[in-house]
């Protein structure tokens, strides 16, 4: 294996997008991938790449066509062998894999839990009757009003930066984050509470990072290995499982959450109207390698609960 390692003369291309979230995230790949091999940072090369996603910042995501918007420029040049290797956050991945990629290295999972932001108010229990909360999300814009109803939710599209510029601004009196994307971003200055899942579910994979590469790419794939966090799997197959059992997309308020307890696996699945109107949810265990399994029947159960239309954008 040596003798294919990387070298500053012929670097592993790693592609990302180029907010600073994101290029934290392939720069936490290129420590973890150099300190495995004792190889130095020079050893890697961090290509950036625009997406649709980062482009179009004045139309809500539900408009623009799904999670590949984030992704779909990155795969194309892993396929067309201008990257190695492709780091993504994996909240924003599609269920289904293009042709000829794998997705199968998985770093460990940070926190998985929603942050409320906010410089006014410290919970999201304290916002005023009709407060204006803004988000891109449409899982936590159902979410809030489901739970409450008399907030104002307006769009806030954009990088962490940019919606917290929004929020000095005053377009909004709150927001939230991702407390792994404020991690990584070193913001520890940012006026954030940590919000339970029990109060707010966390998306499918929040805190999780993947990495992509080419089917049959066996020097990837030991590199990648070395990397590689069996635990955070186990736990994104249940929650991916769940996904794919709903179509989930950027256009249906899902949320979901797998965690290895006491050797067995426990997923909390919710599905919620988009006005946030009506919720179903669901708990249930199994052992770890069962969790696609349990995944797909969690959501067999909830959409029998909800029946037909439930998700149709009202």
């Amino acid at each position: 294996m040596s003798s294919r390692l990387p070298s500053p003369d012929m670097p592993l291309r790693i592609g990302t997008r180029g907010s600073p979230l994101a290029l934290a995230q392939a720069h936490e790949t290129r420590e973890r991938l150099a300190e495995a091999f004792s190889l130095p940072a020079q050893a890697f090369e961090i290509v950036v790449i625009s997406t649709t996603g980062d482009r179009v910042q004045d139309r809500p995501l539900k408009e623009l066509g799904g999670k590949g918007l984030f992704t779909r420029e990155i795969e194309q040049a892993l396929l067309g062998g201008s990257i190695d290797i492709a780091v993504h956050s994996m909240k924003d991945m599609p269920v289904e894999q293009p042709a000829g990629l794998v997705l199968d290295c998985f770093l460990p999972r940070a926190d998985v839990r929603d942050a409320f932001v906010s410089a006014r108010h410290g919970a999201l229990g304290e916002l005023p009757e009709g407060a204006t909360v803004g988000t891109s999300s449409l899982r936590r814009r159902a979410q809030l009003l489901h739970r409450r109803p008399d907030l104002r939710v307006v769009e806030f599209r954009g990088n962490v930066q940019t919606r917290l510029r929004k929020l000095r601004e005053g377009v909004a009196g709150a927001t939230f984050l991702a407390m792994a994307g404020l991690a990584r971003l070193k913001l520890e200055d940012v006026p954030a509470a940590p919000v339970a899942p029990e109060d707010m579910l966390p998306a499918v994979a929040q805190g999780a990072i993947g990495v992509e590469r080419r089917q049959g790419d066996s020097r990837v794939a030991a590199l990648l290995e070395a990397i590689h966090h069996a635990p955070t799997a186990l736990r994104l197959a249940a929650e991916r499982a769940f996904l794919a059992r709903l179509d989930g997309s950027c256009r249906t308020p899902i949320a979901g959450l797998a965690e290895l307890e006491d050797g067995r696996l426990r997923l909390r699945g919710e599905i919620l109207r988009t006005d946030g109107s009506d919720a179903h949810s669901d708990d249930g265990s199994c052992p770890p390698e069962d969790g696609p399994e349990l995944g797909c029947a969690m959501a067999d159960r909830l959409l029998a609960r909800a029946g037909a239309g439930f998700f149709d954008w009202r």
